[in-house]
């Protein structure tokens, strides 16, 4: 992944991790039970899951999350994304 890409996605990956660390605790997870279901390690759900940190993961990854946490991964995607036109035009 080349650095501008990196810098592109970095609120992506970071939204994302929030919205990941929102459904798990609304589904009364732990991380660790969150990575036994995902089969990852906790330490990288941490890691994903880490505030104003961008941990790019795999789709394979993103995909055993989304099962893990019972969501269809577009609601995941759609879950993670902050209405930036909505935030701009009610400011203007």
């Amino acid at each position: 992944m080349s650095k501008d890409t990196e810098f592109k996605n970095r609120d992506r990956y970071i939204q994302l991790g929030i919205a990941i660390s929102t459904l798990r605790k609304m589904r009364g997870l732990s991380q660790e039970q969150l990575a036994e279901r995902a089969n990852v390690s906790r330490s990288h759900i941490s890691s994903i899951e880490a505030p104003g940190i961008a941990r790019p993961f795999s789709l394979e990854v993103f995909f055993n999350i989304a099962d893990a946490l019972e969501i269809e991964p577009a609601d995941l995607i759609n879950a993670s994304v902050f209405p930036d036109k909505v935030i701009r035009n009610q400011k203007g």
